[in-house]
């Protein structure tokens, strides 16, 4: 058994399955690919894929586990060159994040560039996406750490740590008739068309929910993923806005009335998530501390030896989280 056969299968499947874009990826052939693929499942009397002629078809029972630990094993190896790293090249080095729109445009760019101020020679590199696609580059190793609010089930194989709550604001057009309550309802809000986010999507189900409590139907009429689209629809008088309070700019946004609408639904939590039994160089617990002062590297390394996310979550019980 080889690393480079066990690289070969997680990137088969990371690949959906086609073998061709599997080799133009790693640039190797096609041919060498399934040979390995090949050789290791004999070495292991077991059938990783199922194939229909010469194409794989879906991974066997036995090939997800053979996988899964795969998977953990290249993470080993990755994290023995990034103790090496740390050794030779302290302040040198690279920091993949992936999140969303809105912690992108309006949580990160302080964080970022602090750090990057001292860190000149560690390259930053963002990805932006859904939080299926989020957790996927954590799980995959391609993102180092994964910063969300939405399906925390998605991330069940990553330490999720805690950073701040926030809530939702409405933003209409001045000459909205709700531009001139003092507070509003959810029954307000409800004779309305709504602009908000995809479902799945930055705390979007808290949305659902307060209707849903309320005996409510949300008209939505318009979705997106992007803050800034949904203020640009908003503008043109598509329907009234709900989005993450951090996404209004009082400046940029001067056109428009924000109106606070905490009391209307449950506050969500931005959380940092990293892969179990990674190896954080210093200045990853730099980044994760600049972005949630409270997840001191102490307490990073306490987390980590925790057992489950059940166990972490216990951990900041009673901890009162930033408001943003």
């Amino acid at each position: 058994m080889k690393l480079q056969q066990l690289r070969y299968i997680v990137e088969v499947l990371n690949n959906n399955l086609n073998v061709s874009a599997t080799a133009e990826n790693l640039f190797t052939s096609q041919p060498g690919i399934s040979k390995q693929v090949r050789m290791l499942e004999d070495e292991l009397g077991i059938q990783i894929f199922g194939r229909s002629g010469k194409h794989l078809t879906h991974v066997t029972e036995a090939g997800k586990e053979v996988i899964h630990i795969s998977r953990e094993i290249l993470a080993k190896v990755e994290s023995i060159k990034s103790v090496a790293r740390e050794h030779t090249l302290p302040d040198q080095g690279k920091l993949n994040i992936a999140t969303t729109h809105t912690q992108a445009r309006y949580a990160l760019p302080d964080v970022i560039q602090g750090f990057m101020t001292k860190f000149p020679r560690v390259s930053l590199h963002m990805h932006q996406g859904t939080p299926s696609q989020i957790s996927d580059l954590a799980a995959k190793g391609e993102a180092d750490f994964a910063i969300a609010t939405e399906s925390l089930h998605l991330y069940n194989d990553l330490v999720m740590l805690p950073c701040y709550h926030w809530n939702r604001s409405v933003i209409v057009n001045k000459a909205h008739p709700l531009a001139k309550k003092a507070s509003i309802s959810i029954q307000d809000l409800a004779k309305y068309s709504l602009v908000t986010y995809v479902f799945g999507f930055t705390g979007r189900s808290e949305l659902d929910r307060a209707f849903s409590q309320s005996g409510l139907e949300p008209k939505i009429v318009f979705t997106a993923t992007d803050a800034d689209v949904i203020k640009t629809y908003v503008r043109l008088g598509v329907g009234v806005g709900v989005i993450a309070s951090m996404a209004v700019d009082e400046r940029l946004d001067s056109d428009l009335v924000k109106i606070d609408a905490s009391h209307l639904f449950d506050y969500s939590t931005t959380k940092i998530g990293f892969r179990k039994g990674s190896f954080l160089r210093n200045y990853m617990y730099d980044f994760i501390e600049r972005f949630a002062p409270h997840l001191t590297k102490d307490v990073v390394e306490k987390a980590m030896m925790q057992k489950n996310n059940d166990e972490v979550e216990r951990m900041f019980k009673g901890l009162t989280l930033p408001v943003k």
